[in-house]
């Protein structure tokens, strides 16, 4: 008897997400599963995906955002969804929503939000938001060291004491405990610059029984960026957790070919516990405007600026002649701002792109005015521009660093791979045409070649839309 399901995809050329060779087929899914793979000719659903000529994916894993309050203030996620994205890993570089009760957080507490989103006294309390009010996503979120500092400290420009870290401690387990699947910093950020490795340990020690990840935007990634590596591994061996270094990179001129270093660095890490690393496709990063920046940048564009909205978009230096003052004066005169940094050498992208356990994280900042294409771009991009166009690895090889991958390195069961049982998160893809829309002149163009994204078995982009079907789930730690 003919099977009928809620949803077929036809005719589609599938990359199962382990990076073993695409095959054609069908894809029947019933509810929030996929059913059945394979030739179903003979099938019926309620609806239908002609997929000719086209890829069938598992959906793509955001493994580095910045979602926390954009899931809740855009549930539709549209950056997101319009290039494949299915599920998001927030509270990233030490940066969290809860627990934190807060009016004026200090920077980058402002990145996601700088008034209203920091209300929830307990990480219970936010996990419960965001599971009463789903998004077109999926989520899994972790919990920021920095925004600990600042709800256990009367002071952050110093280092926090025995009953202090003890505090945080106490944070990080009711955390885990209401499903955080994972703990990260900030240690580059100025509130979290001043803890000590001791510190970071201790906050950190309930990670590993809850199966917890430690995952770190690491003290420096310039000059230093060994030391920094170093420290991050021995956290790793302190707690008994895997480590991720976050949007992995070599910054300034000096540096730039380092990542032969580092890489190796990775390498041989990985010979005695678990190390990996995200990354982004391009060669400026975007966070809060910094000074210390300038000499380190080829070029800086102005994201947003609290006191002078008129220069977002313009390069520092013009706006540093249109005030008449040094680009340093500029900086403390736009403060509280972001920025973009041209800072980054094409090869070291392309050679962390390439290693074997880096994962694709967008590191979008959504809040920001004129923001990082990265935020809209990120995934079209590594498939089209990177694997495609310049063939630095193959398609099946792609899919995986975004899907199969993260799934494995975030503990997410049942996603990242298309197999029968697995949640139905899949994208539909033109390989020949696929690639990012945004640039940095229209930083909030959707991608081109994204066909059709479906999360836990619902449509949530067709046809270039959003359907604003908000399917998501919390995926919470099970550890």
């Amino acid at each position: 008897m003919p099977a009928h399901y809620d949803l077929i995809i036809r005719n589609a050329t599938i990359i199962d997400g382990r990076r073993t060779p695409r095959f054609a087929g069908d894809v029947g899914v019933s509810g929030e599963r996929i059913a059945a793979i394979g030739r179903l000719d003979a099938d019926r659903a309620e609806r239908e995906i002609d997929a000719s000529g086209k890829i069938v994916a598992p959906g793509f894993i955001d493994s580095h955002t910045h979602d926390d309050r954009y899931l809740r203030s855009h549930p539709a996620m549209t950056p997101k969804v319009s290039q494949g994205v299915t599920t998001v890993i927030a509270g990233n570089c030490g940066i969290s929503l809860a627990p934190l009760v807060a009016t004026n957080p200090p920077a980058p507490l402002d990145l996601i939000d700088d008034s209203t989103a920091y209300r929830f006294a307990t990480f219970a309390e936010f996990m419960a938001d965001l599971a009463d009010n789903p998004a077109a996503t999926n989520a899994a979120c972790m919990v920021g060291h920095t925004t600990l500092r600042v709800a256990a400290m009367d002071r952050i420009d110093r280092v926090a004491t025995a009953s202090e870290a003890a505090r945080m401690a106490e944070m990080t387990e009711e955390a885990m405990r209401a499903g955080a699947i994972g703990f990260s910093t900030g240690t580059y950020y100025p509130p979290a610059a001043h803890a000590s490795t001791e510190e970071i340990i201790t906050a950190a020690r309930p990670l590993r029984a809850h199966g917890g990840r430690y995952v770190t935007h690491m003290r420096n990634e310039d000059d230093n960026i060994v030391a920094a590596m170093d420290e991050a591994f021995r956290i790793g061996r302190e707690v008994g957790v895997p480590v991720i270094i976050s949007h992995h990179k070599v910054v300034g001129v000096r540096n730039y070919g380092r990542s032969e270093e580092t890489l190796k660095l990775l390498t041989e890490a990985r010979r005695s516990q678990d190390v990996c690393v995200d990354c982004y496709p391009y060669i400026a990063s975007s966070t809060m405007l910094r000074a210390d920046r300038i000499p380190l940048s080829d070029r800086i564009i102005i994201t947003w600026s609290k006191p002078h909205p008129e220069f977002t978009g313009v390069d520092l230096p013009e706006v540093a002649r249109r005030m008449g003052v040094s680009q340093e004066e500029a900086v403390a005169r736009l403060l509280p701002a972001g920025a973009i940094y041209f800072s980054m050498n094409e090869a070291d992208v392309q050679r962390i792109l390439k290693f074997e356990d880096t994962m694709v994280g967008s590191d979008g900042i959504p809040h920001d005015i004129k923001p990082h294409p990265r935020l809209w771009g990120t995934f079209p991009r590594v498939l089209g521009h990177y694997s495609r166009d310049i063939g630095l690895f193959p398609l099946e090889t792609a899919v995986y660093k975004m899907t199969g991958l993260t799934a494995a390195k975030f503990g997410l069961r049942d996603r990242g791979v298309l197999e029968v049982g697995a949640f139905a998160d899949l994208t539909v893809f033109d390989a020949a045409t696929v690639n990012d829309g945004a640039t940095f002149e229209k930083p909030t163009q959707p991608a081109l070649g994204i066909d059709s994204v479906i999360v836990n078995g619902q449509p949530v982009w067709l046809a270039g839309q959003a359907t604003q079907a908000r399917p998501g789930r919390l995926l919470r730690n099970r550890g």
